[in-house]
């Protein structure tokens, strides 16, 4: 009788990535409920600026996943797309595609994210100079998204308005936007989808004309056109800055195209492209 190895028809590399993702998951939610230990804090990459960030984060981030949902849909897409690869290419060009485009996806999401913080400083700095409770509010409402939270601040500001010139509200003020920064500067950007959107570029540019059944999508889509489909919407939601979009659009975009330019690198290299 021969046993069931589900794991036994996979590359090697795209088994380590599933399996040291899983482990981490489980790691996470094991040690939040008997310890204090924040793992997603210390694996999680954090702006430069943070008193969390260390150099590693980079790399321990693409493997952090919290949400079940997360860790599922992100390793169906390396198990589905990422193993054709591993096989056309090979292991060590895999991993290095892998890598290179993670990489790229924190790079260029720790830019943006440089970016928003710099014009939250910006704000925070002309507040200071003519400080004002509509200027306040207008701060708030781009850039608090919890509900509850956003209803007390904004409870402040009709308090405020009764007397504008008042010191201490404009020291509150001040204390609460100083906080809202710090609590930006502080959140951590984990999971694989950088790479994984690198993967899902791959496999258009190699299999463009390979038809995909998605569960949300109820027709058959070739490769090329979900990608570029794909891509197209995550320019669309990064460019939004919705307030309360907790989804990294420029880390997606960031892995696709440090991933186009690696796939065209190699092309010119080599005039057998596998």
């Amino acid at each position: 009788m021969n046993n069931y190895k589900p794991l036994s028809g996979m590359p090697p590399a795209v088994k380590v990535i599933i399996i040291i993702n899983v482990i981490i998951f489980l790691g996470i939610n094991i040690m939040s409920q008997r310890s204090d230990l924040d793992l997603v804090n210390i694996l999680g990459l954090h702006l430069p600026q943070s008193e969390y960030f260390r150099i590693y984060q980079y790399i321990t981030h693409m493997f952090t996943q919290e949400g079940l949902a997360h860790l599922f849909f992100n390793m169906f897409a390396v198990f589905m797309f990422g193993r054709i690869l591993e096989s056309v290419w090979g292991t060590k060009r895999f991993v290095i595609y892998y890598f290179v485009t993670g990489l790229g996806a924190a790079v260029l999401h720790s830019l943006v994210s440089w970016y928003g913080l710099h014009n939250m400083q910006e704000q925070f700095y002309a507040f200071q100079s003519t400080p004002d409770p509509g200027v306040f509010a207008e701060f708030v409402r781009s850039h608090v998204s919890n509900p509850r939270l956003l209803t007390q601040l904004m409870q402040f500001v009709d308090t405020w308005n009764q007397a504008p010139g008042n010191s201490q509200f404009i020291g509150q003020a001040e204390y609460y936007m100083q906080g809202i920064i710090q609590a930006y500067t502080n959140v951590p950007t984990i999971g694989a989808s950088g790479a994984v959107f690198g993967i899902l570029l791959a496999f258009g540019m190699l299999f463009p004309n390979t038809e995909l059944f998605l569960m949300f999508i109820p027709i058959p889509i070739k490769a090329k056109y979900f990608v570029l489909l794909y891509g197209a919407a995550e320019l669309f939601f990064g460019l939004q800055n919705s307030v309360g979009d907790n989804v990294a659009h420029f880390a997606h975009l960031g892995g696709m195209l440090f991933g186009f330019f690696l796939i065209i690198y190699w092309r010119k290299r080599s005039k057998r492209f596998y």
